[in-house]
């Protein structure tokens, strides 16, 4: 195992921001910036020992500091939408900024991915830690609390990039992490994801209205587009004449998991059959919002020029369901003062 570690650039402020890359020893590569506390590129080998990239992202930081789809973004204070650009907590109503219309998505214009993190490093024989941390301050987008964060980043011999997510606030507040990773197991370049298959382990969904705002209802998958329950081709019914799939133009939902959500368990699973890769995802939050890009347009600064489009790549954003600070028969997303906040996601890679 090792890390390197190389100027990024300077940010529009004068900033300086730094590339960590840690490599294990069978030849998986990923490269991180202090900046947005972003993965930047996932570097694994296929069926044959050949490597690419297998993470949509930027060339420069540039790129990240506009980041309009989110590439590699570690998404807070709270991930996906909040109706209405607002919430009540212990009797009073927070207003956020809006980005999404009438709703705030990713916690609003200025997302945790557009902030420089403190740095630190963890190496072992089995593993090398990257964790990012700065204090959100109380009111900071609109949500109450100091907030002491913590986002660490792991790669193993194994294979494994694991994220733990950490966090303490002074006073009761909402909560909701993720990151917003783009994989597309053919390489980052290499066009449509509607071959890979995929397998969720969801029995259920929350159903959205037009603003892609959950109804608060559980919808059964069984018997619908959305079944992933055993490996599926992805295109197989994303263009299936399916209310939920038509209002997001694709996969856009988030998945109730079928995990007790007290344990790190196995909850999904990509195959490229092409390549041979293999992502399995691991997690033990109870919701994941699968996102198929469809709203992915080509960026200024991708990496190797490639042209992104709809449904290049695929999400997996493990989370509290969204608006669930409003959804009362949602699990909750309260985290009191002086409560740590803990969970993990773990991506790893193999092939077949």
């Amino acid at each position: 195992m090792k890390v390197n570690q190389k100027l990024f650039g300077k940010t529009k402020n004068g900033e300086e921001a730094y590339l960590y890359t840690i490599t294990n020893g069978n030849g998986m590569e990923v490269t991180f910036t202090n900046y947005g506390a972003c993965i930047v590129s996932i570097i694994v080998p296929d069926a044959q020992g050949n490597k690419a990239d297998v993470a949509l992202g930027f060339d420069n930081l540039e790129g990240y500091e506009s980041n309009v789809p989110g590439f590699g973004a570690f998404i807070g204070r709270y991930a996906n939408r909040i109706s209405g650009g607002k919430f009540v907590l212990n009797d009073k109503e927070y207003v956020l900024e809006k980005n999404d219309g009438n709703n705030t998505l990713h916690g609003g214009p200025i997302g945790y991915n557009k902030f420089l993190y403190e740095v630190e490093i963890f190496e072992d024989e089995e593993m090398v830690s990257i964790e990012f941390s700065r204090l959100s301050p109380h009111m900071e987008q609109g949500f109450p609390g100091n907030l002491d964060i913590s986002v660490t980043y792991s790669l193993t011999e194994n294979n494994e990039l694991m994220i733990e997510y950490l966090v303490v606030s002074d006073r009761d507040t909402i909560i909701n992490l993720t990151n917003h990773s783009y994989f597309n197991l053919a390489g980052h370049d290499s066009g449509s994801i509607l071959d890979h298959k995929l397998m969720l382990k969801a029995s259920k969904f929350t159903p959205t209205d037009h603003e892609l705002i959950p109804t608060g209802e559980l919808c059964d998958v069984a018997g619908t587009p959305m079944d992933f329950r055993t490996l599926k081709t992805i295109g197989k019914d994303i263009d299936a004449d399916y209310e939920p799939l038509k209002i997001a133009g694709g996969y856009d939902h988030n998945y109730a998991l079928d995990i007790s959500g007290s344990d790190v368990e196995k909850v999904a699973e990509l195959i490229d059959d092409k390549s041979g890769r293999v992502m399995e995802v691991f997690t033990n939050l109870t919701g994941i919002q699968i996102y198929t890009s469809n709203m992915l347009t080509p960026q200024e600064h991708s990496k190797e020029g490639a042209s992104y489009g709809k449904h290049a790549a695929i999400c997996f954003e493990t989370q509290f369901f969204p608006n669930s600070c409003n959804t009362p028969s949602f699990p909750s997303s309260v985290l009191k003062a002086g409560q740590e906040f803990e969970t993990v996601t773990i991506y790893k890679f193999s092939t077949k």
